[in-house]
C-alpha cells in the first residue's frame, strides 16, 4: 500500500511539471499557439519530469521517510523542484544552435510546479485529516488547558485517531495574548476565571491539562477548580516520559500522586552524560530495587557497551530485565545474582567483568526495621558498601556513584548513621582511587517500594485507616525519574569524594498528602496519628548544619565536601553486639569531627566474614 501511494506521489510530481511547463510556455506567448516550440516543450518536459523523480528518490520523497505534508517533506520538495528547474534551465541554455524554449519558461515553470506540488499535498492532507477526524456526536467533549506545544500535539492526535474517545471543543489559557488563537480550528475560549461559563456553553465533561511542566500546586488548584465545575481533570505525561515522540490520545491519563506533588523538567547535559556512559561497561548494584531498576532503564538510553545488573533478589532481576527487553529469559550475562555481603564473590565479579562505571544502589533502607536490627545495617550498608568500594578500586573503575539518603544529613537513625558512614568511606577511597568516587544524596521517591505513599495506597485499598506518625511531619519527595536523572547527571559533574545533594524542592506535609488521598478514596477513610517512631525526625534535612550549599555545575545539584573515614574504623564495628551497643558504635563513627585524625582501630579484623 505504501509503495503504491509513493508511486502515485512520484507520478503526480512528474505530471505537475507537464502542466507547469505548458502553462509557463502559454503565458510567455500570450496563449498564441503559433509561436510555441512544441519539440522543445516535449524534450524539456521529459527532462524535467525525469529529474524531479530522480531527485525526489535521492531525497527519499517517494520512500515513505517523511510524514505526508510535513515540514520535512516540504523542504525536500522545495530542494528537488528548484534543483530540477535549474537543471532544465541549464539544458535549455547549452543545447547547440538555439534554445529549446525561451529562457524565462523553465524558471517560471519551476515556481508554478512548486506551488502546484505543495498545493496538492496540502489539499490531500486536509482531505485525509477530515476523513480521519472522528465525529463529535458520540464522543466526550473535552477542554484543553494550555495553548502550548502540548495542546497542539494532543489536539492533532485527537483529530487523527478515529478511535479517540474525546473531541476537543475549546482551549483554556490564562495568557491574554492567546485569546484569539485557534489550534486546528479549536479556539481559545478564555482563561480559568471563565471556566464555568465555557463549560455551560460547550457541554464539556473533561478538562485536560496540557502543560507537562506544571507545578504540583498549580495542578492541585486546577483539580479543585475542575471539581467545582463538574469536570474530570486529566493530564499528559511528563516530557521525559514521551521519549521524544509526539503525544498520542492513549497518553491522556488520570491524575496520580506525582502530578499532585509536582514534576519538574530536568535539563540534563547529555554531552557530559554520554561522555562517561556511552560505550562503557556499567554495573548497577541493587538493580532490582526501585532506584536501581529505574537507573537501568535510563542508562540504556546512553548506549553503554554493557549494562551489568547485580542483585541478590532473583525475582527483582527478572522484573527489571522484563521491563528493559520485553522478555526475561534470565540466561544473559547482563544479570548477576550476587550479594554485596559476599566479598569473595563480589571481587571475582569485578575482576572478570571489569566495569568502568558503577552505581551502587544496593542497601537496606527501612528505618524502623534497622532500628530493631542495627547489625544488619552494618553488614549490608556499611560493610557491603566497603566490599563494593574495594572491588571497584581494585578493578580500576573510572566513575563510582554511591546512592545515599537525606537521612545521612545530621543523622538520628541507624539508617542515617550507616549511610553517612558510607558517604565518608566513599570520600576516603576517592583520595587514592584512580577513578572518581562520589556519593549522591536525596530523599523519598514517589512510588518506590515501601515508601509512605505506597503504604497509604495499600491502606486505602484495605479500607483504612491511613496511619500518619505526626500531624506536622514533613518529608522531601521526588519522582523516581527525576531522582535518577539527577543521579546520572551528578555522576558527570561530581568531584572525587564529594556528596552531591539533589534539590528536592520544598518539603511536603505528610498529613496533607494523607488527607488528599483520603478525599480521593471511593469510601470514607479515617486518618490515625501514631506518633514518631524511634530514629524518625519531624523534619528531614538535605544538608548537615556544617555543610555549605554550593552549586557550581548544575542548578539542582549541591556539591558538598564530607570528612573521609578510614575503612579500618568501619571494619572494627561489631555487628553481633547488642542493638544499643551497635547503635553507639555507629554514632561514634558518624560524630568524628572533620579535623580529627583518622586512626585505624587496633586489633580489628580488616575483612570479617559476613555471616
Amino acid at each position: 500500500m505504501l509503495r503504491y501511494r509513493m508511486s502515485l506521489n512520484a507520478l503526480a510530481d512528474a505530471l505537475t511539471w507537464v502542466v507547469a511547463l505548458t502553462l509557463a510556455n502559454a503565458l510567455r506567448f500570450d496563449f498564441v499557439l503559433a509561436n510555441w516550440f512544441p519539440a522543445g516543450l516535449i524534450w524539456l518536459t521529459v527532462a524535467a519530469a525525469s529529474c524531479q523523480v530522480a531527485l525526489g528518490a535521492l531525497l527519499h520523497l517517494y520512500r515513505g521517510r517523511y510524514r505526508f505534508g510535513s515540514f520535512e517533506e516540504v523542504a525536500a520538495v522545495v530542494i528537488a523542484t528548484l534543483s530540477t528547474a535549474a537543471i532544465v534551465e541549464t539544458i535549455d541554455l547549452v543545447v547547440p544552435g538555439r534554445t529549446l524554449l525561451p529562457r524565462s519558461v523553465p524558471l517560471v515553470a519551476g515556481v508554478i510546479a512548486l506551488v502546484l506540488m505543495l498545493g496538492l499535498r496540502y489539499a490531500w492532507r486536509l482531505t485525509l485529516e477530515r476523513w480521519l477526524r472522528p465525529s463529535s456526536a458520540d464522543l466526550q467533549p473535552l477542554l484543553v488547558f494550555g495553548a502550548g506545544e502540548g495542546a497542539h500535539q494532543v489536539i492533532d492526535a485527537m483529530f487523527r485517531d478515529p478511535a479517540s474517545p474525546y473531541f476537543p471543543v475549546g482551549v483554556i489559557d490564562d495568557d491574554p495574548r492567546k485569546s484569539n488563537l485557534r489550534i486546528r480550528g479549536v479556539r481559545v475560549l478564555g482563561n480559568r476565571d471563565a471556566l464555568g461559563e465555557i463549560v455551560g456553553r460547550t457541554g464539556a465533561r473533561t478538562l485536560l491539562l496540557a502543560v507537562p511542566s506544571a507545578s504540583g500546586e498549580f495542578v492541585r488548584q486546577l483539580r479543585d477548580l475542575a471539581t467545582v465545575h463538574g469536570l474530570v481533570l486529566k493530564v499528559l505525561p511528563a516530557l521525559a516520559d514521551l521519549a521524544d515522540r509526539p503525544v498520542r490520545v492513549g497518553d491522556i491519563r488520570d491524575l496520580d500522586l506525582s502530578d499532585l506533588m509536582g514534576r519538574r523538567q530536568i535539563d540534563l547535559d547529555l554531552g557530559e552524560i554520554a561522555g562517561y556512559l556511552t560505550g562503557k561497561r556499567v554495573l548497577v548494584t541493587g538493580a532490582g530495587g526501585s532506584i536501581g531498576s529505574e537507573l537501568c532503564r535510563q542508562l540504556v538510553q546512553f548506549g553503554p557497551a554493557e549494562l551489568i545488573m547485580l542483585d541478590r533478589d532473583e525475582s527483582a532481576l527478572h522484573a527489571v530485565q522484563l521491563s528493559l527487553t520485553g522478555r526475561a529469559m534470565l540466561d544473559g550475562d547482563d544479570l548477576v545474582l550476587a550479594d554485596i555481603r559476599d566479598i569473595a564473590h563480589l571481587q571475582q565479579i569485578f575482576a572478570t567483568r571489569r566495569p568502568e562505571v558503577v552505581f551502587h544502589a544496593a542497601a537496606l533502607k527501612h528505618l524502623t526495621l534497622l532500628e530493631r536490627h542495627p547489625g544488619e545495617a552494618v553488614k549490608s550498608n556499611v560493610w557491603g558498601t566497603l566490599a563494593v568500594l574495594d572491588a571497584a578500586q581494585a578493578a580500576g573503575v573510572e566513575r563510582f556513584v554511591n546512592v545515599s539518603t537525606d537521612k545521612a544529613a545530621d543523622p538520628e537513625s541507624v539508617l542515617g548513621y550507616s549511610k553517612r558512614i558510607t558517604e565518608r568511606l566513599t570520600a576516603h577511597v576517592a583520595q587514592d582511587a584512580a577513578g572518581s568516587f562520589m556519593s549522591v544524596r536525596f530523599g523519598n521517591v514517589l512510588g518506590s517500594r515501601g515508601s509512605v505513599l505506597t503504604t497509604f495506597v495499600s491502606q486505602i485499598a484495605s479500607g483504612g485507616p491511613i496511619t500518619v506518625t505526626h500531624p506536622e511531619v514533613t518529608r522531601f519527595f521526588m519522582t523516581i525519574q527525576e531522582a535518577v536523572q539527577l543521579t546520572i547527571q551528578a555522576g558527570a559533574v561530581g568531584n572525587p569524594g564529594e556528596v552531591l545533594v539533589l534539590d528536592m524542592g520544598d518539603p511536603v506535609a505528610i498529613a496533607d498528602v494523607a488527607r488528599q488521598m483520603a478525599a480521593d478514596a471511593p469510601t470514607p477513610i479515617e486518618i490515625v496519628y501514631t506518633g514518631l517512631r524511634p530514629g524518625e525526625k519531624l523534619h528531614e534535612d538535605l544538608l548537615s548544619v556544617d555543610e555549605v550549599d554550593t552549586r557550581p555545575r548544575h542548578p539542582l545539584i549541591s556539591q558538598v565536601a564530607v570528612p573521609p573515614l578510614a575503612p579500618d574504623e568501619a571494619w572494627s564495628l561489631d555487628a553481633w553486639a547488642e542493638s544499643d551497643d551497635v547503635i553507639r558504635q555507629l554514632q561514634r563513627l558518624t560524630a568524628v569531627p572533620q579535623d580529627a585524625p583518622l586512626t585505624p582501630a587496633q586489633d580489628a579484623p580488616r575483612t570479617p566474614a559476613l555471616r
